[in-house]
């Protein structure tokens, strides 16, 4: 599996600050999405992006549904089609 070269540097929602800590994290996630697509057939990036999402919670604001990237899942996806 290549590794991109933005995986340094990209957040994986929209509403978090920073790229994740872990240098490893995209294999995770690759990993993750590959075992959730095997138990959920037919699932896609758009199913990926509900999967990976959270909560927004801005000072004292009602927290709101944020989907993750889809770029991320997409190009996983594409990663795993290639194998």
């Amino acid at each position: 599996m290549e590794l991109p070269h933005w995986t340094d540097i990209v957040k994986t929602v929209t509403f978090k600050e920073l790229a994740p800590y872990d240098p490893d994290w995209y294999y995770v996630r690759a990993a993750s999405m590959a075992r959730k697509i095997y138990m959920w057939q037919g699932s896609g990036a758009g199913g990926s992006r509900k999967i990976y999402s959270g909560r927004k919670r801005k000072e004292s604001r009602p927290p709101h549904f944020c989907k993750s990237s889809c770029s991320i899942a997409c190009h996983i996806l594409q990663q795993l089609q290639k194998k």
